[in-house]
């Protein structure tokens, strides 16, 4: 019987976003592909070390344990690494229990016309062309910061928190472009007149429903993921968020809308396991203290 992924909430994730390969990627960009290839192979028995975004998968994968949820999420390595040089990414996944037995490894090869044959959720790579390629493709994708601790939530995960940047996230970027040309007044009046419309659907307004669904099978408190919106919006621009998150019945459990504000301090207090964010300007600081993505524009053209 074929294994149907229609159902299931699927994340594809690099090996470099769900292990710590910043030793390897040197050797790759110093040396070349057979240093990297014989490095790999000669420290196959040398387990990885979890990377920034293994919690968040770690914790997803856990709701496959919960009463009525068994197989709802797939976790799905999505690498450019060749079959050769995989053998250690598959031995540190059982070494860690993870539970991921499906693989894309192509050899070098752009990922993105895999990404929809997979009926891919959610992307997560430190390589910017696949994660372009795959916003373009109307996936939610981000480029995870690497740079950053990879050790921000080694204990036990209880409850997975997930935060979201509004504009060029979950929203378009239809209201940030007004505020980059014509300034703060501008983008504020814009608001204040279509307070009633709700914003356009941004790369990861299905995403965010998809978790929402899951949230409402259990009760309030229950739910095994909580989400936040964290804003550089608000008042006067803050209704339309409400208004548009109210129209589209997705549940938000929390929101700040910061009007300048670093951003890092909330996350921090949030204990967000993931932060998607359109500018590193937000980003960077985050992913020291919290693993953080940058969700890169869609091309116009859709090219990728």
């Amino acid at each position: 019987m074929a294994y149907e992924l229609d159902s299931r909430l699927v994340v594809g994730v690099s090996s470099r976003a769900l292990f710590d390969l910043t030793e390897e990627n040197e050797i790759f960009e110093k040396e070349g592909v057979e240093a990297y290839r014989s490095y790999q192979i000669n420290h196959e028995d040398r387990v990885l070390k979890p990377g920034p975004g293994f919690s968040l998968v770690q914790a997803l994968l856990d709701i496959n344990k919960l009463p009525g949820q068994e197989g709802r999420v797939e976790v799905i390595v999505m690498s450019r690494n060749s079959a050769d040089t995989s053998l250690r990414i598959f031995k540190s996944l059982e070494y860690y229990g993870l539970g991921i037995t499906r693989a894309v490894l192509a050899g070098g090869g752009c990922l993105a016309p895999y990404l929809e044959a997979f009926h891919t959720d959610l992307f997560l790579s430190a390589h910017e062309d696949d994660v372009q390629a795959a916003i373009d493709a109307g996936i939610a994708a981000g480029i995870i910061c690497t740079k950053g601790a990879h050790s921000y939530h080694q204990e036990p995960v209880g409850q997975i928190r997930i935060a979201f940047d509004g504009d060029a996230v979950l929203f378009t970027d239809e209201s940030e472009r007004i505020f980059q040309e014509k300034g703060l007044a501008a983008f504020e009046e814009n608001e204040r007149l279509n307070a009633g419309k709700p914003l356009p659907e941004g790369p990861f307004a299905r995403f965010l429903k998809l978790i929402s669904a899951i949230q409402a099978e259990f009760m309030p408190e229950e739910a095994p993921i909580r989400t936040a919106l964290v804003t550089a919006r608000c008042a006067p621009a803050h209704e339309r968020v409400i208004r548009t998150l109210r129209a589209w019945n997705v549940r938000i459990d929390e929101a700040f809308f910061l009007g300048g504000v670093p951003k890092w301090e909330v996350l921090k207090s949030f204990g967000a396991h993931i932060f998607f964010d359109d500018q590193k300007v937000h980003t960077d600081p985050a992913s020291k203290v919290v693993p953080a993505a940058r969700v890169p524009y869609k091309n116009d053209n859709g090219s990728g």
